[in-house]
């Protein structure tokens, strides 16, 4: 057999993530067990949840995709694969390309065919912590010509992305500057990569790091190269414990073609919504077990992580750059948002799916990804607190997204028709109240007043002005976007769904779903207390 970047002309790829892997590393072992001939890789997870566990036959060429697979049929599959044999029969699909492809081959049809895989383009495929012979890096492209690789970010305008992002939706050379600015005084500067998600509607992140953390890697040295960073901090999730034993192991495979000055550090940081904001989670770095946002200006990049000036992005938007610096022709500067958005799919769906969708396309793309429990009622753009809205008939970039008043930080939640809107809106204001920092008043209170005014709803005295004026000022004058954001799933399920807020304050439901906690509320009373309550 050839090694071809890694791989051989006959393999096995088992798609491997943090919600399946112990099932996967089962059909892992499973395959090894049964190969003599045939080589078997543990590969990251594609990205579609209804297709796992995911096993890619390759045989000179050509691969076919088998989704739902069990030990036994792995077995067979890789008795088979050594026969010749890929069971094209049984596969979900088979794709015919380049015996020396290096990336993903994407079937015509079928969730995986769904937006363009670019930066996802090896999610799936390669080994996340192998670094092929013909790699090509960005921090070499980068260190050859540091004044063109500058000067190709500032003019196609690219913007960071992710809630944790110092430069969510804003060009990441704004930023940039003010980091060289500060760095004329002497400091040293540091750039920290947040990818602590919190946010289980926004597996994003993850997923580039289980799937492909040799690119994030490569991004973050190309940009701290440009930037003279020696300092690399990678900020994880506790619970993302696979994403980084990966991201450890691509980080020594990737170090030992660089060299940069200084190794990275991988750190974990607590599993709390509120240590994922940028600033916090600077104060998760520094080690303050109350984590607070802070006031800006000035911003992390003229006074961050102990004081130094801090450059802070998220691995999808070094993912970003990387696929910039090697494939410029892939950005349009005339973009509004230019590149790919990456976008995770859950909610009432039988099993999550990540996708890259091109900013120029539809967010209605993404229901052709998972199985829809029941019939579509609406869908939460943006994450905990994104934007309720009955329709995905919009552009997944920035200025669309935010002109549509729907979040941008990568998340679509799909709800089916028994869901209630007052109720999903109060269960995100009632999470504001509960988990915000305390920083400010804004947030603090007024996360508060809104979730007593939902309540007040349901006793028949529903106030629409008001909370409108309290939602417009905690979006005005909150400290972070904690704040900003929080009282979003509450005016975005007015504006669309006012008929069921009415129909609340006269003592209805039309979805039912109040009707049916309520009831199960009245049942757990009456055991506790002994008494019956009349029908």
């Amino acid at each position: 057999m050839t090694e071809t970047n890694g791989t051989a002309s006959h393999a096995v790829r088992i798609c491997t993530g943090a919600r399946s892997r112990s099932q996967a590393r089962r059909l892992v072992a499973a395959a090894r067990d049964e190969a003599t001939t045939a080589t078997v890789h543990e590969v990251g997870p594609a990205g579609i949840g209804d297709l796992a566990p995911l096993v890619l036959v390759t045989a000179d060429g050509e691969t076919a995709f088998h989704a739902g697979v069990s030990e036994d049929d792995v077995r067979a599959l890789v008795r088979a694969l050594e026969a010749d044999d890929l069971r094209i029969a049984e596969a979900h699909a088979v794709v015919a390309h380049d015996p020396d492809t290096a990336t993903l081959p994407v079937p015509d049809e079928g969730p995986l065919a769904v937006g363009r895989r670019r930066v996802l383009a090896r999610a799936g495929w390669s080994v996340p912590d192998e670094v092929g012979d013909d790699e090509r890096f960005a921090a070499d492209v980068v260190g050859d010509d540091p004044e063109a690789a500058d000067e190709r970010v500032r003019t196609t305008g690219l913007l960071g992305r992710g809630r944790g992002d110092a430069s969510t939706d804003e060009p990441v050379v704004e930023e940039w500057d003010r980091a060289r600015e500060t760095m004329e005084s002497g400091s040293d500067p540091v750039l920290v990569v947040n990818a602590n998600e919190a946010d289980e509607r926004d597996r994003t992140d993850s997923l580039l790091l289980e799937s492909d953390p040799v690119s994030v890697v490569d991004g973050a040295l190309a940009v701290a190269d440009l930037l003279d960073v020696a300092d690399v901090v990678f900020y994880t999730r506790e619970g993302d414990e696979l994403a980084r034993e990966r991201l450890d192991a691509a980080v020594d495979a990737v170090c030992g073609h660089l060299s940069p000055p200084k190794r990275p550090q991988v750190v974990a940081g607590p599993d709390r919504y509120v240590a994922g904001e940028m600033t916090m989670a600077l104060e998760s770095l520094e080690g303050n077990d109350r984590l607070e946002a802070r006031l800006r200006p000035p911003t992390p990049a003229q006074h961050g992580l102990y004081g130094r000036p801090t450059l802070i992005h998220t691995p999808r938007t070094l993912a970003q750059l990387r696929r910039l610096w090697l494939h410029p022709d892939d950005f349009d500067a005339d973009d509004a948002d230019p590149g790919t958005r990456l976008v995770t799919v859950s909610g009432d769906v039988a099993a999550p799916a990540t996708v890259e969708l091109s900013t120029s396309g539809s967010l209605a793309a993404v229901r052709g990804t998972v199985t829809l429990d029941g019939p579509f009622k609406m869908a939460c753009v943006g994450g905990q607190f994104g934007g309720l809205t009955r329709s995905l008939d919009h552009p997944p970039n920035a200025p669309a997204l935010s002109g549509a008043d729907l979040g941008t930080h990568g998340a679509v939640e799909l709800l089916d028709d028994s869901r209630c809107a007052v109720a999903t809106a109060g269960t995100r204001a009632r999470f504001a109240e509960e988990e915000n920092c305390g920083r400010c008043v804004p947030c603090r209170e007024g996360s508060v007043q809104l979730t007593d005014l939902l309540r007040a709803v349901y006793g028949g005295d529903y106030r629409s002005g008001t909370i409108r004026e309290l939602a417009r000022v905690m979006r005005t004058t909150s400290t972070c976007d904690f704040g900003q954001a929080a009282a979003r799933p509450v005016t975005t399920a007015m504006d669309a769904f006012e008929t069921e807020f009415r129909a609340h304050a006269e003592g209805r439901c039309p979805s039912g779903e109040c009707e049916a906690v309520n009831r199960a509320g009245r049942r757990g009373e009456e055991r506790e207390t002994g008494e019956v309550s009349q029908p």
